[in-house]
């Protein structure tokens, strides 16, 4: 299909909604492990919880299709999904001026978040947009070095989560972290995926990630640890509280994360983009089916 310039397509290409459901997934754990503890839900505050993480997502997607472009990074090599920008549908600028709208909205979400959540939120707050900042700006970006799977992992799983439940009941718990662990795993592992298909391009602009520094063999091993661990995550979730044993229902899953251990090594060039979707909706499927049971053993045990 022919993508026409500043079309409402290439605003897509470069967004990357497929992707939003990483964002989506620590929210609604989240959620569901603040109304197991509590039995209800500050929907206005949800509401502006769900709208920042996917704006935060979009935003970390465009400014990572223009960065690129504007580095000169980009190489015939690369398995990756095409960028707007570098084939020229979009400008740097003009992506850089949306994400400067949208971050007006993000600021503006982030102050009424901070009102209600206080200075632990704050922190959170300034800790993210120093991240964001960090991952693809300055003279060594986050992504172009061996951390950004760290930075994914606590960001996406363990702040995103904690954050979540934090607004809700200003407090924290064990179900809550271990779930967030769960969540992050899987966001990790998306991108390992991302990288692990990308080593020969990263190692040709000089970008050692940490694919890069292990190699493929010791990569697919990560990702073998990092789908599996979510479900050590959801039996230690049911030791810390016995009444959380739907949660077991996450099993359901367990053979769609093993297909796609055995299909990775068997899997290259821009053919792994299908496993990096199949584990982005590996994710949300985890995440739906977790928030679900963890609401069904709430109203199970009222």
């Amino acid at each position: 299909m022919t993508i026409k310039k500043s079309s409402l397509a290439s605003w897509i290409m470069c967004s990357r909604p497929k992707t939003w459901a990483i964002a989506l997934s620590p929210v609604l754990v989240g959620l569901s492990v603040a109304f197991f503890d509590t039995h209800t839900i500050d929907w206005s505050i949800a509401l502006a919880t769900i709208l920042l993480s996917v704006l935060m997502q979009a935003i970390s997607n465009m400014d990572n299709d223009a960065a690129y472009t504007r580095r000169n990074a980009e190489r015939a090599n690369r398995n990756g999904l095409p960028r707007a920008t570098s084939l020229g549908l979009l400008s740097v600028a003009r992506v850089e001026k949306a994400i400067c709208l949208l971050g007006v909205i993000v600021a503006a979400d982030t102050l009424f978040l901070m009102i209600s959540g206080g200075w632990v939120i704050v922190l959170i707050s300034i800790a993210s947009i120093v991240a964001a900042y960090l991952y693809m700006g300055g003279p060594k970006p986050l992504a172009y070095t061996p951390f950004s799977e760290l930075v994914c992992f606590l960001f996406f799983g363990i702040t995103a989560v904690c954050g979540t439940y934090y607004l809700q009941t200003h407090s924290l718990s064990v179900p809550c972290f271990l779930s967030s662990c769960a969540v992050g795993s899987f966001a990790t592992a998306v991108l390992v995926i991302n990288n692990y298909r990308d080593i020969a391009h990263d190692a040709s602009v000089n970008r050692r990630t940490l694919a890069v520094l292990l190699g493929p063999e010791k990569t697919r091993l990560l990702y073998t640890c990092l789908v599996l661990l979510p479900f050590a995550a959801c039996f230690g979730m049911i030791l810390s509280d016995y009444r959380l044993l739907t949660v077991a229902i996450v099993l359901l899953l367990l053979p769609e994360c093993l297909h796609l251990m055995k299909t990775l090594p068997v899997t290259q060039g821009e053919a792994l983009n299908s496993v990096l979707f199949s584990t982005v909706k590996l994710e949300l499927f985890f995440s739906v089916l977790l928030a679900l049971s963890i609401v069904t053993a709430k109203l199970l045990n009222s």
